[in-house]
């Protein structure tokens, strides 16, 4: 049992306390306050003039299955010879000594959605996974935690050079429903009492029955309007991962409650589909109702830039609250996992993060990350392996 004392807390749920205290003990938050009695026997953490946070929460990554420092043996994200791969789960292609799971957690990111790359049409299942462990299996949060297409440019570019298709958005649009009816009729029959198995279906059985959304891939704003499109035709939930030119149809996800995960933001427009690139997409989004997360889409932005983001997206316009919300609660419950972490709120997972100062300014530094109530990382003693 211990308390973080005196700092200024970021609940994300129920605003900023300033002077509060935080009281841990079997993994949990059992109590957050400015006037909450410890225990005599809890170990006490002095935080005046710090800031505490949440646990981070970045809801699209590629941590584990996109290495970094290791070549091409250990990029398993896409599975370039089958543009149709909805039975494929990030989880089995997940190394947990991957550098970027420590850059994640030592500097405040706890919570993570590992998905599958954009280069098939439809890619296989996210994983949303705490970052500290050396079992992957251990780290799970949700599995799965969405089915995972990709609209636009980047199946058209795998495969045409295989001439195989899609060779364009028709032909995308066209290979989704199609698969998706296949998966109404063995659906159909398995209830019927056929029950020979098919992994490939059953995956998206479970995206139409609502146990898991859709997660597509779309930066331009036409591909999102034909992943909206799909989705209403076969009543998925959806979400949009990227959402670059998302600010030119807010309209159009806020009046159907569709969240957008933005990012990653701190590029170059390296492809067409991100020539709307621009700090203000958050701020524009968020004032037209949609529901937004900030997203690093680790390793094309390095994950600990996480906060980067979130102070760019202030400069633009975004409120200070909802900047927070969208590397925190927002992502959290974006991911399906609100009731576990995201908010600095009774009964939630101890994921807390001690900041030196303002979580916002770039010099903060990150002076002690806890998941599940344990210490992962601290400045006094720098863990670098689990």
């Amino acid at each position: 049992m211990f308390a973080i004392c005196g700092g200024t807390v970021y609940t994300a749920s129920a605003g900023v306390l300033e002077g509060a205290s935080i009281l841990v003990h079997n993994k949990k938050i059992v109590a957050v306050g400015s006037h909450i009695s410890i225990p005599h026997e809890a170990k006490i953490i002095q935080a005046a003039g710090k800031s505490i946070t949440p646990g981070l929460v970045d809801c699209h990554t590629h941590l584990g299955i996109a290495e970094e420092a290791v070549g091409d043996a250990h990029v398993d994200k896409n599975e370039v010879n089958d543009p149709i791969s909805p039975h494929l789960r990030a989880l089995d292609g997940i190394n947990p000594e991957d550098p970027g799971l420590h850059d994640a957690y030592s500097s405040g990111t706890t919570t993570i959605i590992v998905t599958p790359g954009s280069e098939n049409v439809i890619g296989g299942q996210s994983v949303a996974l705490k970052t500290y462990g050396n079992v992957v299996d251990h780290m799970i949060l949700r599995q799965p935690a969405g089915i995972k297409m990709a609209f636009g440019e980047n199946p058209i570019k795998m495969y045409m050079n295989k001439n195989k298709p899609p060779s364009t958005r028709m032909s995308i649009a066209g290979m989704i429903r199609e698969t998706i009816i296949k998966a109404q009729s063995y659906d159909k029959k398995f209830r019927a009492g056929n029950t020979d198995r098919n992994l490939r279906m059953e995956a998206l059985v479970m995206m139409l029955n609502g146990d898991i959304p859709l997660r597509a891939h779309a930066h331009a704003a036409d591909d999102i309007m034909t992943a909206i499109r799909i989705a209403e035709e076969f009543n998925l939930q959806l979400t949009i991962e990227h959402a670059t030119a998302g600010h030119k149809v807010a309209d159009e996800l806020a009046k159907r409650n569709i969240a957008a995960t933005i990012g990653p933001s701190i590029t170059a427009r390296v492809k067409v589909e991100l020539k709307d690139r621009t700090y203000r997409t958050p701020a524009l989004m968020h004032q037209a109702g949609v529901k937004i997360a900030l997203i690093t889409d680790h390793p094309f932005l390095p994950v600990s830039s996480l906060r980067i983001e979130a102070a760019l997206a202030i400069r633009e316009g975004l409120p200070r609250d909802i900047a927070l919300k969208a590397i925190t609660q927002n992502a959290a419950e974006i991911i399906g996992v609100g009731d576990r972490v995201g908010s600095i709120e009774q009964g939630k997972d101890a994921d807390l993060v001690i900041f030196s100062g303002d979580p916002f300014e770039l010099a903060t530094e990150v002076e002690q990350v806890f998941i599940n109530g344990q210490t992962v990382f601290s400045t006094n003693i720098r863990h670098h392996h689990v």
